[in-house]
């Protein structure tokens, strides 16, 4: 399964440049989950070990609101990666995840591959930039979409 998952994280955009052996590295920590539909993946502020890649169906991030409906943030379908509060303290997650219809992931045990980056500064460093230019995006389009629905005044 290793070469196969290997296989696939190579063509993720997220893990483009990346050579052969730190993508080995990852899947060799990759199992596959599937959810059901409505199924909850995690929720905002449980520990965060795992990081998804999305295989089949999709996935909403939302965020809880304090009066009203969830906003929902993303939606993550086949092909897409799912997750990095498992990389950066405290380790929890900052959204919800949920799933929109039957979905196939794989799941990667994010805290191995911590322990990974911690021992190995170079595989570490790769991670981490690729992770951390995830985290960017998502947290751009959480901005705008909060913008977009809750336009608190004064905000922009």
């Amino acid at each position: 399964m290793t070469a196969s998952v290997a296989n696939l994280l190579s063509d993720q955009e997220l893990f483009r440049g990346m050579g052969r052996e730190p993508i080995e590295r990852l899947a060799a920590h990759a199992a596959p989950r599937s959810l059901e539909r409505n199924e909850v993946l995690f929720r905002h502020g449980e520990p965060a070990e795992h990081f998804f890649l999305v295989r089949s169906g999709g996935v909403v991030l939302e965020v809880p609101a304090i009066s009203g409906p969830t906003l929902e943030v993303q939606r993550l379908a086949a092909g897409e990666i799912l997750g990095w509060s498992w990389l950066i303290p405290p380790y929890r997650w900052n959204f919800d995840a949920r799933a929109v219809e039957a979905s196939e992931l794989l799941a990667f045990d994010g805290v191995a591959i911590r322990e990974a980056c911690e021992h190995d500064p170079e595989f570490g460093y790769a991670v981490l930039k690729r992770f951390s230019a995830l985290m960017s995006q998502r947290l751009e389009v959480a901005r705008q979409r909060m913008m977009e629905n809750w336009s608190p005044p004064g905000f922009a």
